[in-house]
């Protein structure tokens, strides 16, 4: 194969891991699955979606709702778990390399991104685009939690239920249920109490 023939392939692979979800034909595949499973997908959606889904590993509660610019990358056996009735807005990202959980109930306000994996970036003779990933294992986010516009989280945290996390934080470090948490890093400001 010559080396023209042999880049055209690699761009066509990578075309059609990219473009998957925005195919006509899978749009209407990523339709019927968010149907079989009572939750609902607004368009555009990215990433592996459709792949994930049919393979067991992205999954979706009922009456969950996904935004416009929703994208979800599982690659390989990553796996994304979302829980009944949770709402994510308008260009969250979520983002697996071995596990990102998400509890029933939850919603997260535009622009939120959450990964239980990072860059590498210690290479010098490497471009870090080619380092791959690192983990320090799977990222959770427990029932009932809001997160608000913007806020991200990192690699092997747990954000217990009904935390509400403030716009524009990173979240490095566990959160305690019943926490208010904001900052970049993230740190508990109060407790939430119910009277």
């Amino acid at each position: 194969m010559g080396e023209t023939a042999r880049q055209a392939r690699l761009w066509a692979q990578k075309w059609r891991w990219y473009e998957q979800s925005s195919l006509p034909w899978n749009r209407g595949r990523i339709h019927w699955e968010f149907l079989r499973r009572e939750a609902f997908v607004r368009w555009p959606v990215h990433g592996n979606v459709l792949e994930a889904l049919r393979e067991g590993r992205l999954e979706i509660g009922a009456g969950t709702l996904l935004e416009p610019g929703v994208w979800i990358t599982a690659p390989g056996a990553a796996r994304v778990r979302i829980g009944a009735g949770t709402f994510l807005n308008k260009g969250v990202m979520l983002a697996a390399q071995d596990l990102v959980e998400i509890g029933d109930n939850c919603m997260l306000a535009n622009g939120c991104f959450v990964s239980d994996a990072s860059h590498r970036f210690d290479d010098p003779d490497k471009p870090i685009t080619w380092q791959g990933f690192e983990s320090r294992g799977p990222t959770r986010i427990g029932e009932n939690c809001w997160l608000g516009a913007n806020v991200v989280v990192t690699s092997g945290v747990t954000i217990g239920e009904r935390c509400v996390i403030g716009a524009n934080s990173v979240v490095t470090k566990d959160v305690e249920a019943f926490s208010i948490a904001a900052g970049a890093p993230a740190r508990v400001l109060r407790r939430v109490e119910y009277t």
